[in-house]
């Protein structure tokens, strides 16, 4: 009998994978293997075809996610390959868009962090959260979180203890809901503005981006890793 024809256990994919046995179970049993054999024991049986299935699926969920990585092996083991494509292309677009509107953010950020806040053109200064919320097109719970997060410091009206937005604190706000946008965490986006506000700088900011484009490039390489083992994957199943 060949190697690639000598049975695997569960242990052997698990190894292979650097994974446990019983993670090998569950994508048997979600159809991201082809099925297994079954011994008269109650033992599943896996060849070299179920450890290539493996290590595909793992490198397809390291570029384009659990999800789509599952759907793609899926696709292919009912035989429907295009569907399989369709997932991959659209892995492929969805990064694109993140690339153009990461490079849209960049653009705008740029802008926001260069203006005078106090030269902004706001209804009025002293803005109260809701106010604040609607010229923004955020939420209020969603300005209360950043404030939170140490991203906002609105003052108070003495009287009503009311929040108060001035011109600087909105241009923040602005900022930060573009680089929530831009996926940021806020830990990062508190680097963008303490640097910005202390320097008047924006090489935070522009660091900050670059890190995010750097993200998407890694993610991109590994989307290669993962399309270049499906074609083996695809070409060894023409084979069969």
């Amino acid at each position: 009998m060949s190697d690639s024809a000598a049975p695997l256990r569960p242990i052997d994919l698990a190894r292979a994978a650097g994974i446990s046995t019983q993670l090998v179970r569950n994508y048997a049993d979600e159809g991201v293997l082809p099925p297994a054999i079954w011994t008269d024991s109650g033992h599943r049986r896996f060849h070299a075809r179920h450890r290539e299935a493996l290590l595909t699926y793992r490198a397809l969920a390291r570029g384009y996610g659990m999800d789509a990585a599952r759907g793609i092996m899926r696709a292919v083991h009912a035989g429907d390959v295009p569907e399989a494509l369709t997932l991959v292309d659209a892995g492929h677009a969805a990064l694109h868009a993140q690339r153009q509107n990461l490079r849209a953010i960049g653009e705008a950020l740029e802008a926001v962090a260069g203006q005078d806040p106090d030269a902004s053109n706001l209804p009025r200064s002293g803005m109260r959260i809701g106010e604040v919320a609607a010229y923004l097109g955020v939420r209020t719970s969603a300005l209360r979180v950043w404030e939170s997060a140490g991203l906002l410091a609105p003052t108070r009206d003495p009287g009503t203890g009311y929040r108060l937005f001035g011109p600087a604190d909105v241009r923040d706000a602005r900022m930060i809901k573009m680089l929530r946008e831009g996926r940021y965490l806020l830990p990062q986006i508190l680097e963008v503005l303490d640097g910005l506000r202390r320097t008047g700088s924006g090489d935070a900011l522009r660091a900050a981006i670059a890190q995010r484009q750097a993200a998407l490039a890694q993610r991109a390489r590994a989307m290669l890793e993962g399309s270049s083992l499906l074609h083996h994957y695809l070409a060894d199943e023409s084979l069969h």
